[in-house]
């Protein structure tokens, strides 16, 4: 969409702190990040990336929304309860995660956000608090932009749980760094299914439906293309 649009990207350092983790440098990570996003072909005239926590005005908004949303939405939302599960506890900065999202997207006018699968809750979260911030102050401060999900890539999963999401946590994932025969290695361990046919159905053969997934984005070619070549 970068001939199409102004792209923004944030680097998203601070919800990352969501899951605080030791020894790791946030700040190079996000170079790092920032540096392979180029990489991959995005255009420096054509798109904005930042760091989020670079931009104070984050964490600003963030708390000038926060007085309109109730602790009981926050914690009914399906990821928080998710990774409460897996931490065995949940923390505010996890809790909040949804209202910093929020303000993330009102900060800049935006007209489209492209989001994942599992964003869906958030986005009607997103829309509620806008609605109420603006009624409350009696005209249209925050901008509602349209959201799209991508008809193909929108939830990455695991190479071997092909059930879950992607994961760095559980050595699930391709990395963009990894090297060419790491990447080999990896493809060839991914869990498939005793069926001797490649062929698309997420719900029947979630392994192979993954792996046709990630061919069809590196390829640009379509789902029908991939499961001929690779049949």
């Amino acid at each position: 969409i970068q001939d199409r649009y102004e792209v923004i990207i944030m680097i998203a350092d601070l919800h990352a702190l969501t899951l605080p983790q030791k020894g790791i440098d946030y700040q190079k990570n996000s170079q790092e990040i920032a540096a392979l996003l180029y990489a991959c072909g995005l255009k420096e005239e054509n798109c904005k990336i930042f760091i989020q926590s670079q931009i104070k005005e984050h964490l600003e908004l963030s708390f000038l929304l926060s007085p309109h949303v109730t602790v009981g939405i926050l914690s009914n939302m399906i990821q928080y309860k998710e990774k409460k599960r897996s931490q065995e506890t949940g923390n505010l900065s996890l809790l909040a995660y949804p209202v910093l999202m929020a303000a993330d997207i009102f900060l800049y006018d935006v007209d489209l956000v492209i989001v994942g699968q599992d964003q869906t809750q958030h986005l009607e979260l997103t829309t509620n608090i806008a609605q109420k911030f603006n009624n409350f102050y009696g005209k249209k401060l925050l901008k509602v932009p349209h959201f799209t999900i991508p008809s193909l890539g929108a939830k990455i999963m695991g190479l071997n749980h092909p059930n879950r999401k992607m994961s760095k946590s559980e050595n699930d994932y391709l990395a963009l760094r990894d090297e060419p025969q790491t990447i080999k290695k990896k493809i060839a361990k991914a869990v498939t299914d005793s069926e001797n046919k490649i062929y698309f159905d997420p719900q029947k053969k979630p392994g192979i439906s993954n792996l046709l997934t990630i061919y069809a984005l590196l390829t640009g070619c379509q789902i029908t293309e991939a499961e001929e070549k690779l049949t």
